[in-house]
Formats: structure tokens, C-alpha cells, sequence
């Protein structure tokens, strides 16, 4: 898992039928991790300028409740403040 960023959004009108209705933001890692950038679906209501937790890998279509859609990062979680020494 990952924290980043909501730096803006994808509009894909033709994809795979398993993601219709999916809204894709584009996210910045913090801190440094890898990858830098991914395109997670929002499962939460997520927007831009927004601190979020992201889901990277097979946890991410556990995530989205659909094992058979081919997704790779899922936000999971809009972060509400820093705790514990981390900046944002």
C-alpha cells in the first residue's frame, strides 16, 4: 500500500466492460516510493488535491470486489490528516 496524491484523472470512454461506471485518478507517490505515478480506480470518492491510501497488486481487485477485473492500483482510503511525523 501506498500514500500519494490526486494529481488528476484519466477519461478512457472505451475500456473493458469489467470497468464501466470506474473513475480513474492519477496519483503521486509521497516520500519517495516506486512507482512514482500510477492510474488507481477510485473506490471511495476520491478527488483532486486529496492525500489517499492506494492498493497496488492482486489486494487491488480484492479491493474493488471484482478478482476477475484487470486492475492494478485501487484507492482504498482518503487520508484525513498526517499522524505520527508524516508531512504532507
Amino acid at each position: 500500500m501506498l500514500i500519494g496524491k490526486v494529481i488528476g484523472s484519466v477519461i478512457a470512454t472505451r475500456k473493458n466492460e469489467k470497468l464501466t461506471g470506474s473513475k480513474f485518478l492519477i496519483v503521486e507517490s509521497m516520500h519517495g516510493c516506486e512507482p512514482k505515478r500510477v492510474v488507481a480506480v477510485d473506490n471511495v470518492g476520491a478527488g483532486a488535491g486529496e492525500i489517499v491510501l492506494v492498493t497496488i497488486g492482486s489486494a487491488a481487485r480484492v479491493a474493488l470486489d471484482n478478482p476477475s477485473a484487470p486492475v492494478d492500483a485501487v484507492i482504498v482510503g482518503i487520508v484525513d490528516g498526517p499522524d505520527m511525523g508524516i508531512s504532507i
